[in-house]
């Protein structure tokens, strides 16, 4: 009996219970994961817009917070009052153009099979369902907005009161639970500083990515830049993947509006902007632990795609971070 009461004591015995807890309540809760994810998300990303903020400017905090959430509630509202029509319009023609994508003025019998799988629709599905999804997605308003803004309420109820929280949480240390605050606290510590790091990154690549990339494509004389800048952003966001998503129907585009030639300097671009995103954007704000392997990648990704749906593709490889992390799966050569 001592023996069995001696190996549920044992620290790594109890955190894989309370892990499989924290997964089981989870699950019961699966139909509000959307309103969760957001609201971590947020909080995650604004707090580390307000630290970052109060380091360069003198404000008090309760202040900061209020303002930054005012700046960003505007810009939101006046985006989707001034643009969702325009990007709306924009994906829609968008379909249009890659659902009507001919090469018959080319008599090449390359040319003529690539057509010939376009024409059976089975690449002209996947996108137009992508792109539907997306439209689905902005226009949705009775639910999207409405979690968006009950997200955002929270994760500003969260920061203005960050201090008392702490302080408040910090009283389960010494109650009657406080064996099980102590793994929620470690589990807590381990997620912010792998999925929310990774998230915080994959974010703020995918907006440099998408900045470079609708530069390029202004360059090269691509149409619908609206259209396709929101593409570019949603599927920068999906690690390695996103950009040979991405060049599916951009490529498709390209040679609608210039033939082989537009494709080659649209390659060409695309492996610029991989490269400062590769060489540049990762190793500054990656840790080493978020190095995987490629093949390692795309297997999470179908994995997570599969039991988590859309967002199985944004939170999949900082979920599995998150475990490699709660596993000790380092390379100690990095470390």
């Amino acid at each position: 009996m001592e023996s069995i009461i001696g190996f549920f004591r044992k620290t790594e015995v109890k955190r894989i219970i309370i892990f499989g807890l924290i997964i089981l309540i989870l699950f019961s809760v699966r139909n509000m994961i959307n309103l969760i994810l957001l609201t971590f998300i947020f909080s995650f990303l604004m707090n580390g817009l307000v630290e970052y903020t109060t380091k360069h400017i003198k404000l008090n905090r309760t202040v900061l917070v209020l303002l930054l959430y005012s700046i960003i509630v505007s810009l939101l509202t006046f985006g989707i009052v001034k643009y969702l029509p325009i990007i709306t319009f924009e994906i829609s023609q968008l379909i249009k153009q890659i659902s009507n994508f001919s090469i018959e003025s080319y008599d090449n019998p390359i040319f003529n099979y690539i057509e010939s799988i376009i024409a059976s629709n089975q690449i002209t599905n996947y996108i137009e369902n992508g792109f539907s999804f997306l439209l689905k997605s902005i226009s949705d308003i009775s639910t999207t907005s409405v979690q968006v803004l009950i997200a955002l309420l929270l994760s500003l109820f969260f920061l203005l009161e960050k201090p008392r929280l702490i302080e408040f949480t910090n009283k389960f240390k010494t109650s009657k639970i406080a064996p099980f605050y102590r793994e929620i606290e470690y589990f807590g510590r381990k997620f912010s500083l792998t999925f929310g790091k990774v998230i915080e990154a994959q974010f703020i690549i995918a907006l440099i990515n998408t900045f470079l990339s609708a530069v390029m494509l202004m360059i090269l004389g691509f149409p619908q830049i609206f259209g396709l800048s929101i593409m570019i952003f949603f599927l920068g966001l999906i690690p390695v993947a996103g950009v040979i998503i991405s060049l599916i129907p951009l490529s498709l585009i390209a040679f609608t509006i210039g033939g082989i030639l537009k494709v080659v300097y649209l390659l060409i671009a695309v492996m610029i902007i991989h490269a400062i995103e590769a060489y540049i954007l990762n190793p500054k704000l990656m840790s080493s632990k978020t190095d995987l392997p490629v093949f390692y990648t795309f297997v999470v990704l179908i994995f997570s795609q599969h039991f988590f749906g859309v967002w199985g593709l944004i939170i999949g490889i900082p979920v599995f971070v998150f475990l490699l992390d709660i596993l000790d799966v380092t390379d100690k050569k990095l470390e």
